[in-house]
């Protein structure tokens, strides 16, 4: 083994080399459409899509929790479609719309969605840690199903834990949500 010109000790020079000998990793710059606007951020090719809003972006009102898939604190919509963004990888959300509870609300005013404000009024929050992810599915249920019965409500939230509430009043606050919407 000899030395580099970069002063790397190895047999190969190429970059891929340097950077695991470094100690350094190999961030990719990706382009993520997230609440209608686009962003050019650096992530590790393994990180999930809830690690990258978070960390780059500082959306932190996704949650991770189980990192499963398990408890749908995660979620976020992509391309309308309810998606655990603790499974899913940054690197295929290129090229995608992605909206996340900080997006939810189409106003500038600072007004919230009809869907947050109907968890507010039937007290559907405790912790309120499954809160942003129990709003982005029922988003994306009431997108599909504008007025879905409470069994059809009960369905689409399966994915969602929550240990507080009991869920009858998340349930409450949907079919609500649907009335106004």
């Amino acid at each position: 083994m000899g030395q580099n010109p970069d002063g790397m000790m190895g047999r190969h020079g190429d970059g891929e080399e340097k950077a695991f000998q470094a100690g350094k990793t190999m961030k990719k710059l990706i382009e993520l459409k997230v609440n209608g606007e686009t962003h050019e951020i650096l992530i590790e090719p393994w990180w999930s899509l809830a690690r990258a809003l978070r960390e780059q972006l500082g959306l932190t009102g996704t949650k991770i929790s189980c990192e499963t898939g398990d408890c749908g604190a995660c979620t976020v919509l992509i391309d309308g479609k309810a998606v655990k963004s603790c499974l899913f990888p940054a690197m295929k959300a290129r090229g995608k719309e992605i909206m996340t509870i900080e997006g939810i609300s189409s106003n500038k005013k600072g007004e919230l969605h009809p869907l947050q404000q109907a968890f507010v009024e039937h007290f559907a929050v405790q912790c309120g840690y499954c809160t942003p992810g129990m709003i982005m599915t029922s988003k994306a249920l009431l997108d599909e199903n504008p007025k879905p019965t409470e069994k059809q409500v009960k369905e689409y939230l399966c994915g969602n834990l929550c240990r507080c509430t009991g869920y009858t009043k998340i349930i409450e606050a949907v079919l609500a949500a649907a009335d106004k919407i």
